[in-house]
Order: structure tokens, then sequence, then C-alpha cells
């Protein structure tokens, strides 16, 4: 018989189990700052600075992809987008690395909006996030059956959120924030002068110069992950303003048949393989509607992660039209990654839209009115219902079977 002592041994044995943490395990290593895993394919996530479209692109976008925006015509609201980006960037102390050849990086980062932090959230936007409670209501009152069991998309400031942050565009982000993390900036008109003209990897001179300063961050500041470094890790957000323009040396933006097509595609085929073994994340925004060639702007579009476009309404005929009156514009999501697994994580909503109000910038659903007053004629009810036949094509590009939106 065993004696008590080898008894409890051996309950002991057999209590333990192979979740235990070992006696020599070291601490787990420190999360990144202003990052977060994905509950659906574990790829590190951060957010854009627009909750609404994080929402959008399935929760963030992820460490080592690319976010690419389509401009609208005159170039308004993307640059928004651009800068909620680099904006919740410093807010995280995440590394910044800003280029552009039309605006100089200093005055880019001039412009940043003001973070919603602590006690001035809620107070800045509290009277806009009661009118948008109330907006709310009325849409629910209102609103067609159809609508009321889609998923409703966070776009107001009603819930505090420690991954992504809400800002006020009325106020500009203070400069003791900015200096508080590392910027490097790229300015082709500074660059070009002090460099030769050099075709490293078949292209440009401007874009050659622009990828050799991305990668000599990388590697110098610790960014790499295939070298493994002995100080903090930390995120390196990068912001490319309008590439493919003009300004940057490329005439994929002047003629249908461009003297040197393969520059643009050849820079984010490099680019991207850089961001993939590496611990950032990269925005751009692309004139894509001056774009001519259309297989050049297919060949963007797949080299891309995330391709977003924003379709202004001004200057259109939607701008006047009162199916449109809430919305400044459509949300275009023409690609979303497939993150370790064989599917993208698509979001429900196929019909966004986006509207501009005074402090701050949102996504929405878009809601068709539930009936046209009588004071409206029948030609102008036959335009709308015009309008209603072309939104699919127009806003859910990604929505396949019927029609989401008809009367």
């Amino acid at each position: 018989m065993p004696g008590p002592d080898m008894a409890a041994a051996a309950g002991g044995e057999r209590g333990r189990t192979s979740f235990q943490r070992r006696p020599g395990a070291g601490p787990r290593p420190p999360a990144l700052p202003g990052t977060r895993p994905s509950v659906r394919h574990g790829q590190l996530l951060l957010s854009s600075g627009l909750p609404s479209l994080d929402c959008v692109l399935g929760g963030g976008v992820a460490v080592g992809t690319l976010l690419l925006i389509e401009e609208d015509k005159y170039g308004l609201y993307s640059n928004l987008l651009f800068k909620y980006f680099l904006a919740e960037g410093i807010v995280c102390g995440h590394d910044l690395f800003v280029a552009s050849a039309k605006e100089h990086p200093d005055n880019i980062l001039k412009e940043l909006p003001a973070p919603l932090l602590g006690d001035s959230y809620g107070k800045e936007l509290g009277d806009e996030a009661a009118a948008v409670k109330s907006e709310d209501f009325q849409d629910s009152m209102k609103i067609a059956w159809r609508y009321q069991n889609l998923p409703k998309m966070e776009t107001s400031p009603t819930t505090y959120t420690k991954f992504g942050h809400y800002y006020d565009i009325s106020k500009k982000l203070s400069p003791e924030l900015c200096q508080s993390v590392k910027l490097h900036r790229f300015y082709l008109h500074e660059e070009l002068p002090f460099e030769p003209k050099m075709k490293t990897w078949n292209m440009n001179s401007g874009y050659a110069r622009l990828l050799q300063s991305i990668q000599r961050i990388i590697s110098q500041e610790g960014f790499d992950g295939s070298d493994p470094q002995k100080k903090q890790r930390n995120i390196l957000r990068i912001g490319i303003q309008s590439l493919g323009s003009v300004l940057w040396g490329d005439d994929v933006c002047c003629s249908d048949t461009p003297e040197d097509p393969q520059s643009l595609t050849k820079f984010l085929y490099v680019l991207r393989g850089l961001l993939r073994k590496s611990l950032s994340a990269c925005i751009i925004t692309v004139p894509a509607h001056l774009i001519q060639n259309k297989a050049i702007m297919e060949r963007v579009t797949n080299l891309s992660d995330m391709v977003v476009g924003l379709e202004s309404f001004i200057g259109s005929e939607r701008e006047t039209n009162p199916l449109y009156k809430d919305y400044h514009g459509l949300v275009h999501v023409h690609q979303i990654p497939r993150l370790n697994s064989l599917i993208c994580d698509v979001s429900d909503t196929k019909d966004l839209a986006f509207r501009l109000k005074r402090k701050q910038f949102t996504i929405e659903r878009l809601h068709l009115p539930p009936d046209l007053s009588d004071t409206v004629s029948r030609a102008s009810k036959q335009d709308l219902a015009g309008s209603a036949k072309l939104l699919s094509s127009g806003c859910g590009a990604m929505a396949i079977g019927k029609k989401h939106l008809d009367f």
C-alpha cells in the first residue's frame, strides 16, 4: 500500500495540467501600444483613426498591410482620412513617416485634428452626440422596415474605447503632442536636388528615393521583424500623399499610354514586401479618377491589401438630388484582405455613405427616404427611382445577388 506522502504526490501529478506555466518561463512580451489582436484571424490590428472605417475594414488596419484610398475629385475627404490615420499614430505613440510631393509634411502635421481624451471626451461633442441620438430616434420612426434589422455601425461618439479615438476636426493637434513621438519626413522637392538621377529597381527617381528612405528607417529604427532588436518595439505608420500624380514625376495621370507604366506598380510591389516583414502599416492616397488607363488601376488595386474609394457629390447631379440630401458622398469598398483565412472579413453593411459634420467625419449606412412628399413632381419621382436602380452599382460594389436598395 502506498504511503500518504506517495498518494499526495500522485494526486499532485494528476492535478497538474499541460496549461500551467513552467517555472522557467519568462514574462510575456509587452503588448504594442495602440494595437490589439484580431479575434477572427489573430493578426495584430491598429486603428485607422476613424472607428466607422475600422468597422468597414473588419476591425482595423492589420500590421504589415497597405490601405489604399482612392481620392475624391477635389481631394477634400480623402485628405481627412489621411490625417485621421496620422493623428491616431501620434495619440498612440507610434513613429510616423510622412511623404508627399504636393505639400510639405510639416504643413500636413500642423493640420491634424485634435483628439478627444479623458474629460474632454463627451464634453466637446456633447451637443453633436445628442443630435446624432435624436437623428437615430427619428430614423427609427420613419425608416423602412427592411433596414431595422441591419447591424448598426459605430459612427457617433457615444462610448469611450481604448482602441481608436475620436477627433474634433474644428481644432488642431497641439504641437506638444506632436513632439512626443518620432517623426520622419520626406518631401520630394527637397530630396531629389541632393540626389543624382537614378533608376533603382527600374522605376523613376522619385519612387526609388522614397523606397530607399522607407527601407533605411525600417532597418535602422528597429522596425524590421526579421532582425531581433533589443530595444522596445513600436509601430511605424507610413503615410504617402497623392501617389501617382504628376508631382511624383509619373505620367500615368496624363496619358492613356504612359512612357513608364510599370513604375507605380513596381513601387507598390517592393513597398508591400517591406511592409510584410516589418512592424508597420501604410496608407496611400491615389488620384484614381485621373488615371486614364484602367488596366494600371486594376494592377494597383491588386497590389494593395485594402482599397476604399470616396465618391464626392460636389459638382455632380447627386449634390441636388433629394435622395442624397443627408450625405456628402458614397464609400466604395473595393477590396478587403484575406488574412490567415480563405475568406475576407466583410462588413454586413454594403451600402455606405459619408457625411462631414461640424466636428467629425462619419461613414454611415445609406438610407433611402421612406416615402416621397406629395409636393414632389412625377418627373422627380422617376429620377429618384432611376437613381435607386443605379445605387446598387454605385455604392454596393461588393454586394452580390439581389439589389439591396429598391422601392
